[in-house]
């Protein structure tokens, strides 16, 4: 086997272990024979999010579809923080890059929430899970962020589990820094809170206030859009919580 190529890794549901076959779907075996050039006897790394990642050797290539045969393994499966994004989608783009960026920075699952200022009318859950799935081929994680369907802030909030808090990314600025807050409530099940481009409703607001499990925050002296914000709470909850430390 040719270690050329070894740095493609693909998302495979097959179970992996020492000499298991992995069929490649159509549209991964276009990627690497037709689009990578790789040939029988290259390399690649795959992950199925349960089993690691493991090298394998292609062993049948074809237009339309192809195998592979693990060989060893070379990452243990991660535990990935116990971390939900909850944000409200924007414009198309800036939702593709909250959902690639969340799964870039370690979350575990991601909720599109509609609150009463949300400007998206569609979400298509099955898009953004495969956003997910490239997000972490890309950032070498061998677990997928789940993406969630669509919910209601109001009906997430009514069901909510108090063990898990819920940082509440305050666009008011008048909350104590992510930071110290963080720090103060300490680790355990997190949610982090992105409200849509016009702020949450005062209604919103104030009932995520009241509730005990809440931690509200500012993420700075800046009002940020969306995606930024998004981007920024998984970065302070992973340096001060997550695997960042």
């Amino acid at each position: 086997m040719t270690d050329r190529a070894a740095k493609i890794r693909l998302f495979v549901e097959a179970p992996l272990q020492s000499g298991a076959e992995v069929p490649l779907s159509q549209p991964q075996a276009h990627y690497l024979f037709s689009v990578m050039r790789r040939e029988a006897g290259d390399a690649a790394l795959v992950f199925n999010g349960r089993d690691g990642e493991w090298l394998a050797e292609i062993v049948r290539a074809g237009r339309r579809a192809g195998a592979l045969v693990c060989r060893e393994r070379t990452r243990a499966q991660e535990r990935p923080a116990d971390l939900e994004l909850l944000f409200a989608p924007v414009k198309k783009a800036r939702t593709d890059f909250i959902v690639e960026k969340a799964a870039e920075l370690g979350a575990a699952r991601a909720v599109p929430v509609f609150t009463r200022f949300t400007n998206a009318e569609r979400v298509r859950p099955e898009r953004l899970q495969a956003i997910a799935i490239e997000a972490a081929e890309q950032c070498g994680r061998t677990s997928v962020m789940q993406v969630a369907a669509p919910r209601r802030l109001d009906e997430l909030l009514d069901g909510w589990d108090p063990a898990r808090r819920i940082m509440f990314c305050d666009e008011r600025m008048t909350a104590p820094s992510a930071a110290a807050a963080l720090a103060e409530a300490g680790p355990g099940p997190w949610a982090a809170l992105i409200g849509p481009e016009g702020g949450f409703a005062e209604d919103e607001a104030r009932r995520l206030r009241q509730m005990p499990c809440v931690v509200p925050v500012t993420l700075g002296p800046r009002i940020l859009r969306a995606d930024t914000a998004a981007a920024a709470a998984l970065t302070l909850w992973q340096s001060v919580l997550g695997d960042w430390r």
